[in-house]
């Protein structure tokens, strides 16, 4: 089958490999889209503890069940899946209780479980017993069914800063999880939704998703903005859906009193630290939280609420690409001429 394989940092190299073999505990998937992550660039680029090459990353996929072991009963050949990235070990006592994207193992899909940049991709033991991999109903295009795993993500941010009727939420960052977060905001209560995204074009795109109000943080002062749009008072929520230590003090200086803020988006190792008055804290009584990844129960929300349609990614999804041109899609992603980019082993 072809895959892309990283051999070492900055090597991607698309070749030939032996199609992975079941056993009677494991799966085996045809990927049919995957959609690609920050993260894959980072690991591209600067390699990652859990990431040991040659190996086959990709963590945001979805296909079809083409074979099962013979002992394997969480899914069955013909079924259509969507996978995640977080996998529990299932013994830690985070795992144990739920917090699985807790562990000190850390598993992943596209880490130490190879991953879907590749035609066909194994679902272990490990995976299909504690994992991310959720039916589909025929509803659900497959490139809508990969977008599931930023969308648990997602979903888990939002639970963190206890999303609730009537708050008012502001998103830094309008990227495929700020705009995500937008709807979700909207199905969990919001009842008004601030904006902020540097880039023009993806401000544009962020347009289709009906915010109450979008700034232009090249042009205006963020923080005034969100102070002035809630009376001074401050949003209840701020979410960092960017990489930016800048976001993250602004937003603890625009979160309203006893408000939350949710740092989603992860720093560059060599990022500045964050100069944060601890006292705005303090005297605020705000709570200030992080997120990372999410859990199998946020994996199957997101499918659900993607076959209602009750969150949108179709607008993300601006690059379509081949297995083959695997490189013609990262080379999009990170021009950030791509929103999501797609790309499809099976041509």
């Amino acid at each position: 089958m072809l895959a892309a394989v990283l051999e070492a940092t900055d090597t991607l190299t698309l070749k030939q490999v032996e199609r992975p073999a079941i056993d009677d505990h494991s799966a085996l998937l045809r990927v049919e889209a995957v959609a690609l992550c920050g993260s894959d660039v980072r690991i591209i680029h600067h390699g990652n503890p859990r990431v040991k090459p040659p190996a086959i990353i990709g963590h945001e996929a979805a296909g079809v069940v083409v074979e099962a072991g013979r002992h394997v009963t969480r899914v069955k050949v013909g079924e259509r899946v969507a996978i995640g990235a977080d996998v529990p070990c299932g013994q830690c006592r985070w795992c144990r209780n739920g917090l699985g994207n807790n562990c000190a193992v850390n598993y992943a899909v596209g880490y130490q479980i190879p991953g879907a940049f590749a035609e066909y991709m194994l679902l272990p033991q490990l995976l299909l017993e504690e994992g991310p991999v959720t039916p589909m109903s025929p509803q659900l295009d497959f490139e809508s069914g990969a977008l599931a795993e930023p969308l648990a993500c997602a979903i888990n941010g939002l639970e963190l800063v206890q999303m609730s009727l009537g708050k008012t939420v502001a998103i830094m960052g309008l990227g495929p999880i700020g705009c995500m977060m937008i709807d979700l905001a909207r199905i969990m209560g919001a009842t008004k939704v601030i904006a902020t995204q540097r880039s023009r074009s993806r401000l544009e795109i962020a347009r289709q998703y009906g915010a109450d109000v979008y700034i232009a943080s090249e042009d205006e002062d963020v923080v005034a903005r969100c102070l002035e749009e809630t009376g001074g008072e401050g949003p209840d929520i701020v979410l960092t859906t960017c990489g930016s230590v800048e976001a993250h003090e602004q937003a603890i200086r625009m979160v309203g009193h006893r408000g939350y803020v949710n740092f989603f988006g992860g720093l560059q190792k060599d990022a500045r630290p964050a100069a944060v008055l601890s006292n705005t804290i303090h005297y605020k009584e705000c709570f200030v939280t992080g997120s990372h990844g999410c859990v199998p129960r946020h994996h199957e929300l997101a499918v659900k609420l993607l076959e209602n349609k009750q969150v949108r990614v179709a607008p993300l999804i601006t690059h379509r690409f081949p297995l083959a041109k695997i490189h013609e899609a990262f080379a999009a992603m990170e021009s950030r001429r791509g929103m999501k980019v797609i790309v499809r082993p099976q041509g």
